[in-house]
């Protein structure tokens, strides 16, 4: 039998939620794993948007399910509180028909041999039907179940952005853009949107950021013309901001310290005619960086290494250049990766501040005189952000921050800090670094 055939979406929406909230998988990796490259194309969507939305809403999910619950259910039977969600999910905000949402969830818990769950979900998805206004009213008084978001990440999005937090709250919960970036190398802009136009794919300009365009609805990568001669790639616009910090010049010796999965390495090739280092510590992400510039006919050195133990990789030649997009909790993109919710810990951030100043603390020395750092992080959190910069300038008078003037963001001390959503794009932030 095909995958065409035998692929049921709920089920595997099931497999997929139970390896990234009971295994601690990535969305992106429980997804390739249980949806096949063969499946139905609408049911394959079908069973992501399942997966997003479960994981967009888990905590509120969760919160409606116990309170239609008599008693909790047994911790062995986590697959079967799941299933409630999914059903929950197609209920509260897909465009399922209630009596599609109701019997094809309850079929999956048949199919996997618990009837005895089969007929308490059935009881349960109908009762939420029935008092569906009551039951909202009494689970949405509480700001982190309403936003389905951990206790730890609500507070600290309450203490860093005391007017912000309820709108990066629903900005958390939207669903992201696709935007491209326009490899100028190969076209225009205003060329390539004209072939998206005449391949039926609208798009528009996004003000402040030269080489995006935003399309009007998302589609797979083998739709757009040109993707795999090069013509254009997948970046949000926060992100193409690096690469006119960094503003690399012809000869330039550049680092990307921590370059998977390559967009930003690629992006300063495609501008300048550096000669780029790309490191990352991961070999299997390092290949996707290969990939990408092989993709756009760009070349560049590629080595794994961890960036910070420079006695392992440097050849003791300074770089003119240097990008540390370091690594960070991702609170800026969790609309893009709602896993990031659950996958992360109230300690995360600490721990992952100690790595950002290793990594500054070790990077510095190779900066040329004159020479320019970008330090970026997609996350929203100031540990991460300015806490970081601003304890680096205060133990390297040697370091001057150059304001960036970024498009959009505001100014937060030495750097610049973009909410989530803000002009449409993720949560980032940049501090650009010269040294004297």
């Amino acid at each position: 039998m095909s995958a065409k055939s035998s692929f049921n979406p709920r089920d595997s929406a099931l497999d997929v939620l139970l390896a990234v909230l009971g295994g601690g998988r990535s969305l992106d990796a429980a997804l390739a794993e249980h949806v096949p490259s063969d499946a139905d194309s609408r049911d394959a969507g079908f069973c992501r948007a399942i997966a997003y939305g479960v994981l967009r809403n888990h905590r509120r999910l969760a919160a409606i399910r116990d309170r239609l619950l008599h008693k909790s259910l047994r911790s062995r039977d986590q697959d079967m509180a799941l299933l409630v969600e999914i059903g929950l999910q197609q209920l509260l905000a897909m465009e399922t028909p209630a009596h599609a949402a109701v019997s094809e969830t309850v079929a999956v818990a048949r199919h996997r041999g618990k009837q005895w769950a089969a007929r308490l979900i059935n009881a349960l998805l109908r009762r939420f039907q029935r008092e569906r206004e009551d039951c909202l009213a009494l689970v949405d008084t509480a700001p982190a179940v309403r936003a389905s978001v951990p206790d730890w990440l609500l507070a600290r999005l309450q203490h860093d952005w005391p007017d912000d937090w309820r709108s990066l709250l629903e900005a958390q919960n939207t669903r992201a853009p696709m935007t491209l970036r326009v490899n100028r190398r190969r076209q225009s802009v205003a060329g390539y949107q004209q072939r998206l136009v005449e391949a039926g794919l609208p798009a528009r300009t996004l003000d402040g950021f030269p080489d995006a365009l935003v399309l009007e609805h998302p589609v797979a990568v083998g739709r757009l013309p040109g993707f795999d001669q090069g013509d254009c790639s997948v970046q949000d616009g926060a992100a193409q901001l690096a690469v006119a910090l960094l503003s690399p010049g012809p000869g330039h010796r550049v680092l990307d310290a921590c370059a998977a999965p390559g967009g930003k390495a690629a992006h300063a090739l495609e501008r300048s005619d550096a000669a780029l280092l790309a490191l990352d510590d991961d070999e299997v992400r390092l290949e996707r960086v290969a990939g990408t510039l092989g993709r756009l006919g760009l070349q560049a050195e590629c080595r794994v290494a961890d960036a910070a133990a420079t006695d392992d990789w440097w050849d003791g030649r300074p770089f003119e250049r240097i990008l540390l997009d370091a690594p960070c909790s991702g609170t800026g993109v969790i609309r893009r990766h709602p896993d990031i919710k659950w996958l992360r810990r109230a300690d995360d951030p600490p721990r992952l501040q100690a790595a950002q100043r290793r990594l500054l603390d070790s990077l510095w020395p190779l900066l040329a005189p004159g020479g320019r750092l970008v330090y970026c992080t997609c996350s929203i959190l100031q540990a991460e952000n300015e806490a970081v910069i601003a304890a680096f300038m205060q133990a390297r008078p040697d370091a001057q921050a150059v304001p960036p003037a970024l498009p959009v963001g505001r100014r937060v001390g030495y750097g610049q800090q973009i909410l989530t959503g803000e002009a449409g794009v993720d949560g980032f932030y940049y501090a650009c670094l010269e040294k004297r």
